[in-house]
């Protein structure tokens, strides 16, 4: 039997701004889920002011069946949100209408259909205030740079390598994307993953085994709304041990706290920081943060889980660095790598600034004749005021 395990996270409102979502909300949500016929396990939970839907089930990856139920349940949850008078009530609920998958439609999705092994470990990753790419450096020292994974010389399927498929999410007439293998094309992938806002590992599958390992979430919500309403916030499913980086091995980058694009207005850098399950968010609008959640699967039935970074207390230092980390960097406010490029403000107001700045802006030259014209209007103003007093 193939087990399709189904990650979906949206933002539908939030207490006191950007902070974290009700319990009504969440509790109104775990309800309409576990009523469905078509879900063999689920979790509800929540990150930031984000709410994730983990499913697992046997109809396949962008099963409408499946991915109307997470629809419809953040869709009867935003209306406990509009009543509430939450902040931003249904924000990533983009379209009216549900139209076969939530592909585009607002909410992001990472999903696998995988042949479960006798022992099933996997990672449930959902961050909240960063972009889509935010795990691609973790994803990159994980599966490709021994010095987080060992497991790359200790193991011979490990050492075998991965095989990488990198979205470029700025294309928006279809999925456009590259596959590339490491380690002989490693440079390549460093060359297009380093640009986070644009180049995005969706996947990566083993080379020993042809095994889906990672599903990465790659939605652009402006690149859907035409506008600012939110980072993208991406979700993750990460498979481990065997064949597979080991869990710690995938958790390892995560105490870097490397700077990705989120924070306040989702127009800001700061340290992507490794928190527990249903953190709220509430510095600058930020951090960006990422929680992580264990499971087993069998026969499509989920274990407990374990909050991965509350379980050991080298993350509480780690989390006390990535705070220096962003305190830091939001000393400079707006200035330099603080502040996201032009080219990812587009969407915000900063362009109506600059539309409005424009016109005036002038070639020095231009300045120079106008001057020149100046003075000799003024000239002539005062030969006919000499005239006049005559």
């Amino acid at each position: 039997m193939k087990t399709t395990i189904t990650l979906i996270k949206a933002d539908i409102g939030s207490i006191g701004g950007h902070v974290r979502p009700s319990k009504e909300v969440l509790s109104a949500i775990k309800d309409f889920v576990g009523k469905s016929q078509w879900i063999i396990d689920y979790r509800v939970f929540s990150i930031g002011d984000d709410i994730g839907i983990l499913m697992t089930h046997t109809q396949g990856k962008d099963s409408p069946e499946v991915h109307k139920i997470a629809w419809d349940a953040f869709s009867f949850a935003t209306m406990i949100a509009k009543e509430q008078g939450l902040y931003g009530a249904g924000q990533d609920m983009l379209k009216d209408a549900f139209s076969g998958n939530v592909k585009g439609m607002g909410p992001s999705v990472a999903e696998m259909e995988i042949e479960e092994r006798p022992n099933e470990p996997f990672i449930a990753f959902a961050a909240d205030k960063c972009d889509a790419g935010a795990f691609n450096l973790p994803l990159y020292l994980a599966f490709a740079d021994p010095m987080h994974c060992a497991g790359l010389l200790l193991s011979s399927k490990l050492s075998q390598g991965f095989k990488f498929t990198v979205m470029d999410v700025t294309y928006t007439e279809g999925d456009r994307v590259i596959q590339l293998n490491s380690p002989e094309e490693l440079y390549e992938l460093a060359a297009l993953i380093r640009d986070n806002d644009r180049f995005v590992i969706e996947g990566i599958y083993s080379r020993a085994t042809g095994e889906q390992a990672v599903a990465v979430g790659t939605t652009r919500l402006h690149n859907i709304a035409g506008k600012y309403t939110g980072k993208d916030d991406p979700p993750m499913l990460v498979r481990t041990q065997s064949q597979f980086p080991a869990t710690g091995e995938v958790l390892s980058p995560f105490k870097i706290c490397h700077y990705v694009a989120g924070f306040m207005r989702g127009s800001h850098n700061g340290p992507l920081t490794p928190v527990r399950v249903g953190q709220g968010a509430s510095y600058f609008d930020g951090p960006p943060i990422v929680c992580a959640q264990g499971f087993c699967v069998h026969n499509g039935k989920l274990t407990d889980s374990v909050d991965m970074f509350d379980s050991d207390p080298v993350w509480d230092s780690v989390r006390a660095k990535s705070a220096d980390k962003a305190l830091a960097l939001r000393e400079q406010g707006f200035s330099g790598p603080a502040m996201l490029g032009m080219n990812e403000l587009e969407y915000t107001g900063v362009m109506e600034i600059l539309n409005k700045l424009e016109p005036k802006f002038k070639v020095r030259e231009d300045f120079a004749r106008e001057e020149r014209q100046m003075e000799k209007l003024l000239k002539k103003e005062q030969e006919v005021e000499k005239l006049l007093h005559r």
